[in-house]
């Protein structure tokens, strides 16, 4: 939210103009004197003072202005007459007033023609919406929220037009306006700020193209179709966004004359989509083209933002409905050399299609065309993160027993052998003060060997720094083991880490942690696990039990954006010796926290 700017008002004296309105515009006996007529890239601009709305529908526009405290002057022209007097203006006719706002302070003209005059249906005072900075969606409003005027002002129009013209508010005193245009609930373009002469192309058939003369005011995601490829160790993945209703110049969806796509069309639909899109945009690994796996196929809801599954399913417009498509492609060594796509769905709409190439260095975005239709990627990456299980050192076997038995042993020799040299030397059993040598080498002998076995015993026993290197190594090949694909090279790689039935547990206990439900199921990358908390517990044989909290950051590229997640866990875990190795054999996790959620 934007601090007011300085204005011939203070502010609590504009919120209280603000206030006044609502009594004389809303009371029953007051008429309004509406004017009437012929029928007829990131951007702060969604913090302007004042933000402007533009629903265009079917002989329809509706404008929908949040006008902020030090903008009221620059719109004073449609504010009523005692209101427009306190701020200083000399008296004018409200009739002839808002005449002068919609000709001349804020013209809005069809095809080029003379502005539309429209009419108020609504006039108050509101909490300021406050919107996310970057795609403008509103976010709330309270109590606590800067007071704007918000006004409604609806125009009527014949037929439809082939373009419309908007202009910012022109006044003695210039105010900002942040704007948005939907056409038949299309966004027509992103947040931006409104300045004079923007005329709109209108495509009644399908308002997806409808679009600005000028450049600047193209929608980020103004392309109906978008592909992207994602190299990662073990895996390329292919990943396509479409509209469903650019995709019937393939095939048929069953669209003709429909507005809504209903739930129970959507199953069978997406099943077709990615039946067609298999056959298409070939992709091409280190010179061999390769079979993809469809992973899966789901409606989108997509912002400038973050992009989302709808999921549970709804009814969706045809003109807004977009879907994507992830094929797989599980690859034997961690990387390879060269990974091309070829993008063959052209026609007289799609003539530009963005793609990018993304790896653990970050995306390489492109602009594919009819004349450069191949989005290449090549392993350029010096030092690449390859995922690698952690060594972890054998626990304490059946030497380590001996050698127990062993150290006792040489004590009570040693003790014997040391009351014999004490009893040589006092007289007791042999002449006084005789001694032998070897009877003396044998002590010798036998307590250095005693101090050598409890020294051993000792450095092989658990500490604190070796039960958190072995917690830290089990948990990092756990989450490893989820770098692989093929749900038998997880067990398999589970398996050097986990035991018996826990091993069931733990892999589907991972693998709903990793995945991503807004994104229907796709599974992130853990870039890196933290074990920030241990206590331990001596058990018996060898074991011990832990209560453990950990951190995990796991990131995933996906429908072209990035999500980085973390998450805190605290755990019971339970690790033993099994077949010479240190294995998980129990847990219970106690509390699970996202930490950080980065869309």
């Amino acid at each position: 939210m934007t601090k007011p700017r300085s204005t011939t008002l203070g502010s609590s004296s504009a919120a209280l103009c603000i206030a006044l309105l609502l009594a004389p515009l809303f009371a029953p006996s007051f008429v309004p004197p509406f004017a009437r007529g012929d029928a007829i890239m990131r951007s702060q601009a969604m913090l302007a003072g004042t933000i402007a709305e533009f629903h265009l529908e079917e002989e329809a526009l509706a404008v929908d202005l949040e006008i902020g405290v030090e903008d009221l002057e620059a719109f004073r022209n449609l504010l009523p007459n005692e209101i427009y007097e306190k701020l200083g203006n000399p008296p004018l006719p409200f009739a002839q007033r808002s005449g002068l706002f919609f000709t001349q302070d804020f013209p809005i003209s069809i095809d080029g023609d003379t502005p539309l005059v429209g009419r108020i249906t609504k006039m108050e005072p509101r909490p300021r919406i406050i919107r996310d900075n970057i795609t403008g969606e509103p976010l709330s409003s309270g109590e606590d929220s800067e007071t704007i005027l918000f006004v409604r002002i609806e125009y009527s129009f014949e037929g439809h037009p082939e373009a419309i013209t908007f202009s910012n508010i022109r006044s003695p005193r210039p105010a900002s306006v942040g704007f948005v245009v939907y056409h038949l609930g299309v966004p027509v373009n992103d947040f931006r700020y409104l300045s004079p002469g923007q005329r709109l192309n209108l495509d009644w058939e399908d308002p997806w193209y409808s679009q600005f003369e000028t450049r600047s005011l193209r929608r980020q995601y103004f392309a109906p179709m978008s592909g992207f490829i994602y190299v990662e160790p073990y895996e390329v993945r292919k990943e396509i966004v479409a509209r469903p209703k650019d995709l019937e110049h393939w095939i048929d969806l069953g669209l003709a004359g429909r507005e809504t796509i209903p739930v129970e069309m959507q199953p069978e639909m997406l099943r077709r989509i990615g039946d067609f899109l298999r056959e298409h945009q070939p992709v091409v690994i280190d010179g061999r083209v390769i079979e993809p796996e469809l992973a899966r196929v789901n409606f989108l809801e997509r912002t400038l933002r973050s992009s989302r599954v709808i999921d549970p399913p709804e009814e969706i417009d045809v003109n807004s409905a977009m879907i994507g498509a992830i094929f797989v492609y599980p690859i034997e060594k961690p990387l390879p050399q060269t990974v091309t796509m070829e993008w063959d769905l052209w026609n007289e709409q799609t003539q530009q299609v963005p793609a990018s190439a993304v790896d653990q260095a970050g995306p390489l975005p492109t602009i594919l065309d009819p004349e450069w239709r191949v989005l290449e990627w090549e392993n350029f990456l010096k030092n690449p993160a390859l995922p690698t299980l952690s060594i972890i050192e054998a626990p304490p076997g059946a030497g380590l027993r001996s050698l127990r038995v062993v150290r006792w042993i040489l004590l009570v020799a040693a003790i014997a052998l040391a009351f014999s040299w004490f009893s040589r030397r006092s007289g007791t059993g042999g002449r006084r003060g005789e001694t032998r040598p070897v009877l003396l080498g044998a002590l010798v002998l036998a307590t250095l060997s005693t101090g050598g076995a409890f020294a051993l015993s000792r450095g092989a026993a658990l500490d604190a720094e070796r039960t958190h290197d072995i917690v830290s190594a089990l948990l990092h090949n756990v989450y490893r083991a989820f770098d692989f694909r093929k749900e038998e090279q997880i067990y398999d790689v589970l398996a050097r880490s986990v035991e018996g039935e826990l091993l069931e547990q733990i892999y589907l206990e991972t693998r709903r942690s990793l995945e991503l439900a807004s994104q229907g199921g796709a599974r992130a990358k853990v870039k890196e696990v933290d074990l920030v908390e241990l206590e331990t517990q001596r058990g018996d044989a060898g074991a011990f039990e832990a209560n453990a909290v950990w951190n995990v950051m796991g990131s995933i590229g996906h429908w072209g954006h990035v999500h980085q997640r973390r998450n805190r866990y605290r755990a019971k875990l339970e690790v033993a010796p099994v077949g010479g190795a240190w294995k998980l054999v129990g847990l219970e996790i106690l509390e699970e926290e996202r930490i950080q959620k980065q869309p």
